[in-house]
């Protein structure tokens, strides 16, 4: 019940990003790949942190999802799991992510509270901003920039900014498609999103701006890293990913929200990433 309440499939969404990070910021420091060992500690951090986030958001947002026909059978609105359990699992992941943490670089050491901080304010972004989709996207964004520093890549370089900002951007967008499936929820319980305050035509065309600022950005990031062709060929082919996912959503046609949402975004999370992995094999 505890993994199904957390979801931990869709830590295919970041990270694949992590990974990204890691493996273009130990060439950029060393000319070398991460080690087994870097892999495995980054994939203790992402998950332990992203489990304790999802804790923190299905406590925060129990009564919101009550009150909504689709989250309110999970498993914390329904009673189904109680308070200590959550907690203590809770305590259990964050442990985990301390542990994977204190094995990579010095740096992460100080910058450990940062994430943690931002997975805890945005639940309640959504009380107050239809910008909530974008605090989404900065928190997935913080994985290609924490894989670069974990290994050693230098924080000050733009090139790992550039690559989280891309996944902050297309975070937001696929986030956005998302949150129709709860635009009259949201309506009627005042919660914000960008279909519920600005409506779901204007929201989807901001979707479709933010997936063309992605392939932008994916794209400015390699140029500053020095990427082979097969990093330009798999962001060309999650390019083409993107424009589908934005062509089978409509205001008029939103049956296909969940494809456009699982299906899609996982395969273009490891498109890119397999792009990556073939780039540096080829270097």
């Amino acid at each position: 019940m505890l993994l199904e309440l957390v979801k931990f499939e869709h830590s295919i969404f970041a990270l694949p990003y992590a990974y990204i990070g890691a493996v273009y910021g130990a060439a950029v420091a060393g000319g070398v790949w991460p080690s087994l060992a870097d892999f495995a500690w980054i994939t203790l951090v992402m998950v332990g942190a992203r489990a304790f986030a999802f804790v923190v958001n299905r406590a925060v947002d129990k009564e919101i999802d009550a009150r909504n026909p689709r989250t309110a059978g999970r498993a914390v609105p329904a009673g189904l799991i109680n308070a200590g359990e959550l907690w203590v699992f809770a305590v259990v992941m964050l442990a985990a992510y301390l542990v994977g943490v204190w094995q990579l670089a010095p740096i992460v050491r100080l910058l450990w509270p940062i994430p943690l901080v931002a997975f805890i304010v945005y639940p309640y972004t959504k009380r107050f901003t239809w910008m909530c989709h974008y605090w989404l996207g900065l928190c997935l964004g913080l994985a290609p920039v924490g894989g670069w520093v974990a290994v050693g890549g230098p924080i000050g370089q733009p090139a790992p900014w550039v690559l989280g900002a891309a996944v902050l951007v297309w975070t937001a967008g696929f986030d956005i498609v998302y949150a129709t499936m709860d635009y009259e929820c949201d309506v009627r319980d005042g919660v914000h999103s960008a279909p519920a305050d600005l409506g779901i035509p204007r929201a989807l065309a901001m979707t479709r701006v933010l997936h063309v600022l992605t392939v932008v950005l994916f794209v400015s990031a390699g140029w500053l890293i020095g990427v082979g062709w097969p990093y330009y060929a798999a962001v060309g082919i999650a390019a083409v990913l993107l424009a589908y996912e934005n062509a089978i959503v409509s205001p008029t046609d939103l049956s296909r929200v969940d494809a456009a949402f699982f299906t899609f975004n996982g395969i273009i999370a490891m498109v890119v990433f397999a792009g990556v992995l073939l780039d540096r094999g080829m270097s």
